[in-house]
């Protein structure tokens, strides 16, 4: 083998002067032929207790044969998840986007102190992704993302259910919609095996666009948890390792201008979630692009809305694979021009070369995908919104189901905990405007989502009648009126945190605007007056993040 291969683990593995070293390579079963290999980091986010997550550590497994198959070395190891699914609506949540960041710190600790040549991360459930992403760039060695791929929909009583189903039976609960024959029917049913959260949630949302970024293997994104296909992907990862290898491409000759606008654009047309505004802006400052929340926007201006995908709309990621997937979609974008088709992939080909063979979703029997001349909005649904309540810009998830504008009078609370008491309280009306403060990447800290609130909303038979403001965030599977990272969050003074019952609030988003319509005066007595408390805690984890994490407008960042 080309000793050019292995750049980097000859630097453990062909030094004399590191014989012990080498004594524990062959500690760990390595033959003399195989130190002239090139080592391949095979990063699996398997874990027993998630859904997204359980059956990862299979899959890496059969990464690594496909691996030394090639001639290489895969050597496995593995990195934290946690799931959001999991700890929406509890203090457990502010470590979701936390672990983002751990995530990519840990990937790059690992492949840069072993002097790997090349990585494939194996993620499956949200913050696995960006953070394998951004482990990636910062590493800038051949690198491949496998995703581990969608649950197939549980089923109750005939009806296809989803994670989002458990959290909107809460809201139907409360309302007094459901026996408690049937909610407890809906938790036993909706989360049937193995897989990712099956909506074009923030899950979905990440793989699809890191397959058009060029991350990704084709149709990496579209693979059932648990199919057959998904294996053979796994498999095949080896091989294009390898091609990378020899041609020496690497993440920045991928992750290019262009090719964040391809991953934008995918978002727009899919109905992706508000996360990917976060996460896409922390990967492209890892790789040096200078992406920005309005860069968003100026893709949403430009781009239609096309996928009946839920949350808002009717498909699981599941329909979409058995009509021809992710890449069926591209290669409609493609043909519309919506796609930059020269962009380099980790297959070693363009973009355009990999969907050379593929039919359009178009020509294909469906629904869930819309012409161009028929869309479901005309614009994006992600709307970047600026005002006095957010000077620094928030994001807003605006299907066109919900309207485009709201005014109404805010109800406020401090924090997801207070807002379901008040739920259930009967504390919210149609025509009001939900404020939930204090949950912001240094407030809360760590950012939650807002899912159980939006849920309960929806659940109860209010989410078409209110609109939700928040300084955190939202999951993929959120619908309604929403508007989130919002900036400056309230810890740091911002306005949403001097908000009071009974303000008017006017969100526009056709316009992009969102404001607190009361005077000037007014405003800044209640700045005046405004004092930042101390964090809510004083060590571990969320302390250091607290104390380092950069605001939503710059995706919530650590290593400014």
């Amino acid at each position: 083998m080309c000793h050019s291969l292995n750049k980097y683990s000859k630097t453990l593995t062909q030094d004399p002067t590191q014989p012990a070293t080498q004594a524990m390579f062959y500690g760990i079963g390595f033959k003399k032929e195989d130190f002239d290999k090139a080592q391949i980091g095979i990063a699996s986010m398997g874990y027993d207790g998630n859904t997204c997550n359980m059956h990862l550590n299979s899959l890496a497994e059969i990464v690594k044969s496909g691996v030394n198959r090639e001639n290489l070395m895969g050597l496995m190891f593995h990195t934290i998840g946690i799931s959001d699914g999991m700890t929406n609506g509890t203090d457990g949540m502010r470590y979701s986007l936390i672990s983002r960041d751990i995530i990519a710190d840990s990937i790059e600790t690992v492949c840069a102190g072993q002097y790997y040549d090349g990585l494939i991360t194996v993620p499956g459930c949200d913050k696995n992704m960006p953070g394998s992403l951004i482990a990636m760039a910062r590493l800038d060695r051949p690198s491949i993302m496998v995703y581990g791929g969608s649950i197939t929909p549980g089923r109750y009583k005939g009806q296809d259910l989803n994670i989002i189903s458990a959290f909107e039976a809460l809201g139907n609960k409360i309302a007094g919609k459901i026996s408690d024959e049937d909610f407890q029917g809906v938790i036993e049913n909706s989360c049937p095996s193995a897989g990712a959260c099956g909506g074009m949630y923030t899950a979905n949302t990440m793989a699809s666009a890191i397959e058009a970024l060029g991350m990704s293997l084709p149709y990496s994104s579209s693979y059932p948890a648990l199919s057959r296909e998904k294996k053979e992907e796994c498999e095949f990862a080896g091989h294009y390792i390898r091609i990378l290898l020899e041609k020496d491409i690497k993440p920045s000759d991928i992750m290019t201008a262009k090719a964040f606008e391809n991953a934008l654009r995918l978002i727009m047309i899919l109905g992706g979630s508000t996360n990917a505004v976060l996460h896409f802006i922390a990967i492209a400052k890892a790789i040096g692009h200078p992406l920005t929340i309005d860069d968003f926007q100026k893709m949403s201006d430009k781009t239609p809305l096309l996928a009946d995908l839920k949350p808002s709309g009717k498909y699981l990621m599941d329909d979409l694979h058995k009509v021809g997937g992710v890449p069926a979609v591209m290669k409609y974008l493609l043909d519309l021009g919506f796609l930059h088709g020269e962009c380099l992939t980790v297959t070693g080909k363009t973009l355009a070369e990999n969907l050379e063979h593929v039919t359009s979703i178009i020509d294909r029997d469906q629904n869930i995908i819309k012409r161009i001349e028929e869309p479901i909005k005309e614009s994006g649904h992600i709307r970047i919104l600026y005002g006095n309540l957010a000077e620094k810009g928030c994001v807003a998830k605006i299907t066109g189901k919900e309207g485009e504008s709201f005014n109404g009078q805010a109800v406020v609370f401090n924090g997801e905990k207070e807002f379901i008491k008040g739920i259930e309280e009967n504390k919210i009306k149609e025509g009001n405007v939900v404020v939930i403060k204090n949950e912001g990447p240094k407030g809360a800290p760590g950012m939650p989502e807002m899912l159980k609130p939006t849920s309960a909303l929806m659940g109860s038979g209010l989410g078409k009648n209110v609109a939700l403001i928040t300084d955190g965030r939202f999951s993929g599977g959120t619908h309604g009126f929403v508007v989130g990272h919002i900036t400056p969050e309230a810890f740091l003074g911002g306005l949403i945190g001097l908000v009071q019952d009974g303000d008017l609030i006017e969100i526009d988003a056709v316009n992009n605007t969102i404001n607190l319509m009361v005077s000037e005066e007014e405003i800044e007595l209640r700045k005046k007056a405004f004092v930042q408390r101390d964090f809510k805690v004083k060590k571990g984890i969320l302390y250091k993040y607290a104390k380092s994490v950069a605001d939503a407008s710059e995706g919530c960042v650590t290593d400014q």
